[in-house]
């Protein structure tokens, strides 16, 4: 037997139960106001007693609505984007709306057509990370309104948007990496066309800049298999930690290394961004930037029914709101390894860094003319005669060009700020009223005055020992008058340190006083305050942003007149950092003259606030060591680099002072 079913009252029905007109009727089940209590209550009683039910789809031809939102989404497989969805659909449920889904599935060329057809079948449109062109977003927009954008902005009136602090999130990432000892970062990109992308990784090198560290990147995507393909990628960089565009990425990646048996945080620090569930299960739990994504996604809705409700034309600014991401640390970030605290390089220079480590490269000093240290064929530092420079520059044997393992400039010469500065040079102001510095003489009551009183250092003998490590020079320093007025011997000791990127120079003299007592004096002791300069000076390029560390303090002031061990000078510019960590290796060590804002200089002072003399027939000894890295040191990395340069300068050198030599000897005639 066929089964019947019997259909529902119907309005005409309710009107007539309740006598009234289907007018009223309509006007009450729409929750219109325009009708009295009393027959609400009449119409409301004879609806509930016929078990009348509106029609969904005739109210909403009536009301012109379909009370439904249309949210546009980039991926669903991604958690981030259900939960934003959760959060829109409990807040439209609450309204008695209903929220069609769908997916562009990262098709950039498709995304408009997509939102465009679902606003066609809803009141509103709420676009979740679109990722067309701003043009494109733009012109949708203003065809699709009412409308919601979240993690995105555009210049469109009347759309409220709701934006993702991403870089807050990635600076707090970068702080965490830091305070654990990180330096040297990768970051796994994610979808091109994503906004989220291009802030997080703009936010990442902007504050690379700040911290001094090193960015590499990695073309990546945004799900868990981009982070799985690209583990053995992340592991070539030589990073010490890896920022993954997403949570997914991260998880991936964890995934992939625990595979490889590489230790996570032990061996590499990884951290996701969004904070969705799953990364609390990943083994280790992931550090990563919470966003409230079930929250956005509830605030999208608030902010797109407003508009709808609102009387048309009178809807005001639409608000631009920013949610932030905050730090969430987990097991999946550590320290810096012990084995990696000095990481391996992975520039352009690590072919040359791998062939030093083998023992089968060293820097050596060749003389078929000026004697230029070499790697490999890449130069290093050339020690010219400085026979051409000008009288009023006090001509004198120099160091110039000094490069970097990645060619990045590391001295300068006559700069238009100050003309008689010419690289690495031992230069002192005033011995015995000659000017060995250059320039203009400070006179007390008079300041800084021009006098013929230039002197002049001669290289008179050059020789290589230790291998060809070592360059040892003997320099005869003659006053303004012409008269011999010391003798100096210097050594130059070049050495690769392949395993921090970077090459270090050992510089001694020593300063015969064979003619007659000797004083060695400043400015600052003729009473200009500060100017104690005059010893082994280093001249630096001016570039984008330098940064001065001692081992007790950072910044010109604290360095300037310090007496610590060693001043770092690091420099930003368009390709990096480069560090310049000079060590005085003595016991009792010299106040540091330092200079980072007007120009840029450094070294030892032999005469700091008071007078340095050398009784006849004995010896000043003055010493420093150079190391040039390829990327910026913090103060940990500095006392890690300094051990190093100085125990292989000692296993480098047979005949140094200052590294655990007895140094160059003074001629058979000398007396002291």
């Amino acid at each position: 037997m066929a089964r019947s079913f019997k259909e529902g009252a119907t309005i005409a029905q309710v009107a007539e139960a309740a006598g009234v007109s289907q007018s009223t009727v309509s006007r009450v089940m729409n929750g219109r106001s325009t009708v009295a209590p009393a027959i609400v209550e009449r119409v409301l009683a004879a609806a509930d007693k016929l078990r009348y039910r509106p029609s969904s789809l005739a109210r909403s031809l009536s009301l012109g609505r379909t009370e439904t939102l249309a949210v546009v989404v980039p991926d669903l497989g991604n958690p981030y984007f259900l939960q934003i969805l959760r959060g829109a659909m409990s807040g439209a449920d609450e309204h008695g709306y209903r929220v069609l889904v769908t997916e562009t599935r990262e098709r950039v060329q498709h995304e408009a057509k997509i939102a465009l057809e679902a606003r066609s079948r809803c009141d509103a449109l709420a676009l979740v990370a679109p990722r067309m062109p701003d043009a494109e977003l733009a012109a949708l927009l203003l065809e699709t309104r009412p409308a919601v954008v979240v993690n995105r902005t555009v210049d469109v009136p009347g759309v409220p948007q709701i934006t993702i602090d991403h870089t807050a999130g990635i600076r707090a990432i970068a702080e965490h990496l830091v305070s654990l000892g990180h330096r040297e970062l990768v970051y796994v990109s994610g979808p091109q066309a994503s906004v989220s992308n291009t802030e997080r990784l703009a936010g990442l090198r902007a504050i690379a800049g700040r911290l001094g560290l090193t960015v590499a990147t990695v073309d990546g995507g945004s799900s868990i298999d981009v982070g799985y393909r690209v583990a053995e990628e992340v592991l070539d960089s030589g990073a010490t930690a890896v920022v993954a565009y997403n949570d997914l990425v991260a998880y991936g990646l964890v995934g992939r290394l625990n595979e490889t048996g590489v230790a996570v945080p032990g061996d590499i620090s990884v951290v996701g961004f969004d904070d969705i569930e799953i990364g609390r299960f990943a083994t280790p739990p992931l550090t990563t930037a919470s966003v409230p994504q079930e929250q956005i996604g509830r605030r999208a809705w608030e902010l797109i029914e407003a508009r709808m409700n609102a009387y048309d034309g009178h809807r005001g600014e639409a608000p631009l709101e920013q949610v932030p991401a905050t730090l969430v640390v987990r097991g999946s970030t550590g320290p810096v390894p012990p084995a990696r605290r000095l990481p391996i390089p992975s520039s352009g220079t690590a072919g040359l860094g791998s062939a030093a480590a083998a023992g089968s490269v060293r820097a050596v000093w060749r003389t078929d003319g000026d004697p230029t240290l070499w790697a490999l064929d890449t130069p290093l530092a050339r020690a010219t005669s400085g026979e051409g420079m000008p009288t009023v520059h006090s001509p004198r044997p120099h160091l110039d060009p000094v490069h970097s393992l990645r060619h990045r400039p590391m001295t300068e010469v006559s700069p238009v700020d100050h003309r008689h500065q010419y690289g690495v040079s031992l230069t002192v102001a005033d011995v015995d009223g000659t000017s060995y510095w250059g320039g203009r003489t400070y006179l007390p009551g008079q300041g800084p005055t021009l006098l013929a009183n230039h002197g002049r250092q001669v290289r008179t003998a050059v020789r290589v020992a230790d291998d060809g490590a070592t360059l040892e020079q003997d320099v005869r320093w003659y006053d303004h008058d012409g008269a011999e007025h010391l003798l100096e011997h210097r050594t130059l000791t070049g050495v690769l340190l392949p395993e921090v990127e970077s090459w270090a120079l050992a510089w001694s003299s020593r300063l015969f006083a064979d003619r007659r007592p000797l004083t060695f004096s400043s400015p600052a002791v003729n009473g200009r305050p500060g100017a104690g300069y005059g010893g082994i000076f280093w001249r630096l390029p001016l570039d984008l942003e330098t940064v001065v560390r001692t081992p007790d303090a950072e910044g010109e002031a604290a360095a300037h007149g310090s007496r610590g061990s060693w001043v770092a000078i690091c420099r930003r510019h368009t390709h990096g950092w480069t560090t310049l960590l000079l060590v005085q290796p003595e016991p009792d060590p010299l106040p540091w003259f330092v200079r980072a804002s007007d120009y840029i200089g450094a070294g030892p002072a032999l005469a700091w606030d008071a007078a340095t003399t050398i009784a006849a027939g004995r010896e000043l000894r003055t010493s420093i060591v150079a190391v040039v890295v390829d990327r910026a040191l913090d103060m940990a990395d500095a006392d890690d680099v300094v051990q190093l340069a100085l125990g292989r300068l000692r296993a480098t050198r047979s005949r140094t002072e200052g590294c655990g030599g007895d140094g160059p000897q003074p001629p058979e005639d000398y007396a002291g």
